[in-house]
């Protein structure tokens, strides 16, 4: 697993009884992305896929949106004060057609693996900078049994988390339930990132037949780089906040929170799912 995990000692209570024993930790550490050799961003994310962690940023922030937008990328020699390589600064490089964009103290940002982007832009800002409009014509018409399904092929494809129980995880599905590709991080907009990245490094955007499945809550952030990425389908395993049904319904991205065996609550974009009417109990 490499820097993954790192074990340390830990003192275990298990009725009343003490012992001492190794565990298994997730590792978290910062990442700076630069943009043409300038500070753009830190996030605190779990070490590898961080190439693809940052153009799947650079993806959500709008900068990024075919393959040959982005020239270059490297990990910074000397980030360090001794020349050390840390692997903790990447720089990413646009082709010369890509703008700029403005890269002030203010739009400097930085990320948790908790909350994610603070200070995020408005659903106004969303709307006006996305390459890919969400237009899966004909749209997806999936089933409810095949989301139900999703959970399981999630919870069996995350191997770092059944050493550590520490992160998160974000998977893509095509139209009819296979998994493309699955990715891991302290923190699930991170995840997210990563599976944004790796489709525009293999020219794969936009993603507009695809579903997106992520652990835990499905916060505005998350909500927004499906759109960024023009993944129609958005379904989380907890439930979605306020804004992120707001911006699902704006959209047009169909959004779905409680995804637990064959519950679910569909919050947005309920016409690509396969219902049957059934009576209201009165």
């Amino acid at each position: 697993m490499g820097r993954v995990t790192e074990r340390r000692k830990v003192i275990r209570i298990r009725d009343g009884a003490l012992s001492s024993r190794p565990d298994t930790l997730v590792t978290e550490e910062p990442l700076e992305i630069r943009l043409n050799g300038k500070p753009l961003a830190i996030t605190m994310r779990t070490p590898g896929d961080d190439f693809a962690l940052a153009t799947g940023f650079l993806v959500s922030e709008g900068v990024l949106a075919h393959q040959h937008d982005l020239q270059n990328i490297v990990y910074c020699a000397g980030a360090t004060t001794d020349g050390t390589n840390t692997y903790n600064v990447v720089d990413l490089t646009t082709a010369p057609h890509v703008p700029t964009p403005d890269i002030t103290l203010q739009r400097n940002v930085y990320t948790t693996s908790s909350c994610g982007l603070c200070g995020k832009a408005s659903l106004d800002a969303v709307r006006t900078t996305t390459h890919w409009p969400i237009n899966d014509t004909p749209p997806l018409h999936v089933s409810p049994d095949l989301l139900a399904a999703l959970p399981d092929q999630l919870r069996t494809a995350q191997r770092v988390f059944d050493r550590t129980g520490g992160l998160h995880a974000a998977a893509l599905f095509t139209e009819h339930g296979e998994l493309l590709d699955i990715r891991e991080d302290v923190g699930r907009h991170n995840a997210v990132d990563k599976l944004i990245g790796r489709a525009l490094q293999n020219g794969h955007l936009p993603l507009s037949r695809t579903i997106l499945l992520v652990s835990g809550r499905a916060s505005f952030e998350l909500a927004q780089k499906a759109v960024m990425a023009g993944i129609p389908l958005l379904a989380a395993v907890s439930a979605p906040s306020s804004l992120a049904v707001d911006l699902a319904t704006e959209t047009g991205l169909t959004l779905i929170g409680f995804l637990r065996g064959p519950s679910m609550n569909v919050y947005a974009g309920e016409h690509r799912l396969a219902l049957e009417a059934t009576a209201a109990p009165s």
